[in-house]
């Protein structure tokens, strides 16, 4: 059986604001499934909290019949949300190997390999602080995909990729799903979803809604 990402009822508040309204979703793995919205329509907090880094105000999240607020271990979760973390005083291998070194589930050569696989060079001796936009983008999705996760959340993951870079990083996402991931992706870059989705869901103040595919999607007018 693969692997499956319910959400029910999802609600989120931040003091007297709602974020989220009443979300359910049920995801499959082998699938991209693609979210879509103005900024502000609440596709990053959604994303944190079907990842399990926020709890929701109401309602619960399950991977894989797990409870993902109450039973994180054993779940493997991939997340690039925003600008992650990085030691920038460490070159790109440090701070992959001293991530990795956290659930000590892949190894050395997984680590370099992935690295490669993201167009970076394990050996580069250049800290992260000197990295450019596009390297920096590179290894956050390198550190998202590394462990092989079961749930990917990729929020933007194009961005600052230069041409060759975005047709790569495409080829990796649709190589995750055919894994047997469970692939969110929120792009307002149209061809990112066109090119990936299965299917479609729009956002508007915080409510969530499919609507198909990526031509119903430019019907409903959610790109901008």
């Amino acid at each position: 059986m693969g692997h499956c990402l319910r959400a029910e009822n999802i609600t989120k508040r931040v003091g007297r604001k709602e974020i989220l309204h009443e979300i359910s979703l049920e995801l499959i793995g082998g699938n991209i499934y693609g979210f879509i919205g103005e900024n502000g329509s609440g596709k990053t907090m959604l994303f944190r909290t079907l990842s399990g880094l926020v709890r929701p105000t109401r309602g619960r999240v399950l991977l894989d019949g797990k409870d993902i607020y109450r039973e994180r271990k054993n779940v493997k979760v991939g997340v690039i949300i925003e600008n992650a973390a990085m030691w920038p005083e460490l070159t790109g291998i440090e701070n992959l190997l001293f991530l990795s070194s956290l659930n000590h589930c892949i190894s050395y050569k997984d680590v370099r390999s992935t690295m490669e696989r993201v167009g970076l060079d394990p050996d580069n001796k250049l800290s992260v602080k000197k990295y450019s936009l596009g390297m920096k983008q590179r290894l956050n999705i390198a550190q998202a995909v590394m462990e092989r996760p079961d749930f990917l959340f990729l929020d933007e993951p194009t961005n600052a990729i230069d041409k060759d870079g975005i047709v790569l990083i495409r080829q990796i996402i649709f190589e995750e799903a055919k894994r047997g991931a469970v692939v969110l992706l929120a792009s307002h870059i149209s061809q990112d979803i066109s090119e990936l989705c299965t299917e479609v869901y729009g956002m508007e103040s915080g409510a969530c809604m499919q609507i198909g595919r990526k031509k119903d999607a430019e019907k409903a007018d959610f790109f901008y």
